[in-house]
């Protein structure tokens, strides 16, 4: 199947324990997913790099493994970011409509309206999202243009970071040869990808579980009320089984990921698990309700704070749909289950829907961030001028072949 090249859309995760690479081709049925590279991340803490020269190797890895699959040249990019930084808030503008009837240009003034609001200098705008425009007292109205009246409002999201983090997400991007199309909210990606229009209608609250950190938002009529980040994550469940079972960060991220349930009550009494030592010792058989026990306690912690965040933007009577949790950390068995005790609300496991191509692969809430930037991509990819070029592959081969040649001799 030949793909045309310049309608392919890559979104790039750059998340504290992994970075993923995605390519996506836009076609008249939707969109097919092509190619997917994924890099383990040194470089980030808490969603935040850390060590910029980490970051651009890990970015290069998976750019490459993703560039091998679709057969194409990445030239351009849609990078998430996270981080405790991130702030969302909402503000509202009201302009007067020139023609009594409302254009392009009243609808941009208006959003102007609503962001000029005093933002300190070391912070910047990473999305004003509306959410709905009022005209002359009639609210909930989606789409104004065309629309007659006198008086426009808006009522808008608007989520800020810090600069410093923005840029070198950027910067890290530049240095492994590739342009940055748009800065996405990882949250806000990883709605698009798994959650249905109807749950957003009906109100919901995605919930992204990562390495370094807990994105939260909060979707309302269709749009988007409440953004927050709370910077804990999968890491510290692993940094709990490595303090509490005296082994290696390694070795507890691999039985966390093999054996870890949190849910102490799932797990049978006789369930064992055998615990490499540190320092040479030899390794130990230890019960898996052990384990359990030290992973529901803090899940539960990560739930309560995020109900807490529920509950303190004043939201939390209108998420009728119920939660989604996402994310690579929300794969532990129990999650659910310990979600719903603690939200009092269905909850259901989010992956990446509405795509094709490699279905098969991308099936999985590790995924979610990375296709949703690709659905955010070609849903925005209009205003861009952005075009992935056609690699010549054997001229790639050649070059990097004389790149190996020059390294030995």
């Amino acid at each position: 199947m030949s793909t045309k090249r310049d309608n392919l859309i890559v979104g790039l995760d750059i998340g504290t324990t992994k970075i993923c690479a995605i390519v996506g081709n836009m076609t008249d049925e939707g969109l097919d997913i092509v190619g997917i590279g994924t890099s383990p991340s040194k470089g980030l803490r808490k969603g935040v790099v850390i060590n910029i020269e980490s970051t651009v190797e890990a970015i290069r890895k998976a750019l490459r493994e993703a560039e091998l699959m679709a057969g194409c040249e990445i030239k351009s990019v849609f990078a998430g970011i996270a981080g405790g930084h991130i702030k969302g808030f909402n503000s509202q503008g009201v302009i007067a409509i020139k023609n009594r009837e409302v254009n392009d240009d009243d609808i941009r003034r208006v959003i102007d309206a609503a962001k000029a609001i005093a933002i300190p200098m070391d912070r910047e705008v990473i999305h004003i999202l509306p959410q709905e425009f009022i005209i002359d007292d009639q609210d909930g109205i989606k789409e104004p243009l065309g629309m007659s009246g006198v008086r426009l409002e808006a009522k808008v999201h608007i989520v800020t970071g810090a600069v410093a983090s923005a840029q070198n997400i950027v910067k890290s991007c530049n240095r492994a040869e590739v342009d940055v199309a748009d800065i996405v909210l990882e949250q806000l990606a990883s709605a698009e990808a798994v959650l249905s229009p109807d749950e957003k209608e009906l109100g919901v609250a995605i919930i992204d579980i990562g390495g370094g950190t807990t994105d939260i938002a909060i979707f309302v009529d269709g749009a988007i009320k409440h953004t927050a980040v709370l910077s804990l994550g999968g890491n510290h469940l692993t940094n709990d089984i490595a303090v509490g079972l005296r082994t290696p960060m390694a070795e507890a991220e691999k039985i966390k990921q093999s054996y870890g349930c949190c849910l102490a009550s799932m797990v049978g009494k006789d369930e064992t698990i055998e615990v490499p030592s540190v320092g040479g010792r030899e390794a130990r058989v230890l019960s898996r309700q052990l384990l359990a026990e030290i992973l529901e306690p803090r899940v539960e912690e990560i739930f309560t704070l995020v109900n807490r965040e529920i509950v303190r933007s004043g939201y939390e009577d209108l998420i009728a749909s119920g939660v989604v949790i996402t994310g690579g950390t929300c794969i532990l068995p129990g999650m659910p289950e310990l979600a719903e005790q603690v939200f009092n609300l269905p909850v259901r496991r989010g992956v990446p829907r509405d795509i094709g191509g490699l279905t098969d692969v991308v099936n999985s809430p590790i995924y979610a961030t990375g296709v949703g930037l690709v659905k955010y991509g070609s849903r925005n990819m209009s205003s861009r001028n952005f075009v992935i070029g056609q690699a010549n592959v054997f001229d790639k081969v050649v070059r990097r072949m004389k790149e190996w040649f020059d390294e030995f001799f």
